[in-house]
């Protein structure tokens, strides 16, 4: 990685992870963001937000703007523009069943069923209710997770003893070679299709928004990034990112603290870029 020049193409396109990225620690967008992505729309950029969100999530937190950006939800297992459909990776239903009924031995494990418009839990537990809600905004609380009959693009796992030690082991042995298996956070992991990512998601948009991989840039912290970071040359990982992260990436911004993703856009991307 590196924190030197870039080359010398102009951005067309930038997609950003949201919690430990664009949001600071009290989840917060950076007090420019707004006039950012204004001066952004001036000269024809692209904005994605890419999370392990839901839409509905994202949609709260951008809905002055939410019909001039792109969302890349549920870490791109659904992508959205304008309120249209662009993308979806399905699981099938029995290897969603299969999923949970693994994770329900994990001791301090909570479960969130992922449809397209709507998540289900069976967690009574208070702080684990209190977690999902950060990302999940529409959460319908069930009795049976197996008795749910939908269309699910996402299981995801919480565990507040932290996912990639006490999750990601036990369940990767049985379904990393079907499905993606990624750890989104450090409580959380994520069951996908084995070919959904938002890396993936980005290749897609590419066919129709009519830019390329040296035109797009991306910002992320954590392993559900990864695809991502190597769909875009201009690929940054925070200062505050994973370590593997911070290897990956091709360069390095500053922290979710100090509006590292605003700040790297206005020197490397607005003061580099022609007027239109």
């Amino acid at each position: 990685m590196t924190t030197g020049a870039l080359v010398s193409t102009q951005i067309k396109f930038i997609a950003v992870d949201m919690d430990g990225t664009l949001l600071n620690s009290q989840k917060a967008l950076p007090v420019d963001f707004f006039e950012v992505f204004a001066l952004l729309q001036q000269q024809g950029v692209l904005f994605a937000a890419a999370s392990g969100r839901q839409y509905h999530s994202l949609l709260d937190i951008f809905s002055p703007i939410k019909d001039q950006m792109v969302f890349i939800a549920e870490n791109g297992t659904y992508v959205v523009y304008q309120g249209n459909e662009l993308h979806s990776s399905l699981i099938d239903q029995q290897d969603a069943y299969q999923m949970i009924t693994a994770v329900r031995q994990i001791a301090g494990s909570h479960l969130v069923l992922c449809g397209k418009h709507t998540a289900y839990t069976e967690t009574t537990c208070q702080a684990a209710l209190g977690e999902m809600n950060n990302y999940y905004h529409s959460l319908v609380q069930v009795d049976d997770l197996l008795a749910i009959d939908d269309e699910f693009i996402k299981v995801a796992v919480l565990n507040f003893n932290g996912a990639e030690q006490h999750v990601y082991p036990v369940v990767y042995p049985h379904f990393g070679d079907s499905h993606q298996v990624v750890v989104s956070g450090e409580i959380w992991l994520d069951f996908m299709h084995k070919d959904a990512s938002k890396g993936a998601a980005i290749k897609k948009l590419q066919t129709v928004f009519d830019f390329n991989y040296e035109q797009s840039m991306s910002f992320g912290d954590f392993f559900n990034d990864v695809e991502m970071l190597k769909e875009t040359y201009h690929s940054y990982a925070m200062a505050n990112a994973h370590p593997e992260i911070k290897k990956l990436a091709r360069f390095i911004a500053p922290g979710n603290d100090e509006q590292g993703v605003t700040q790297i856009i206005r020197q490397r991307v607005l003061q580099a870029s022609p007027s239109r």
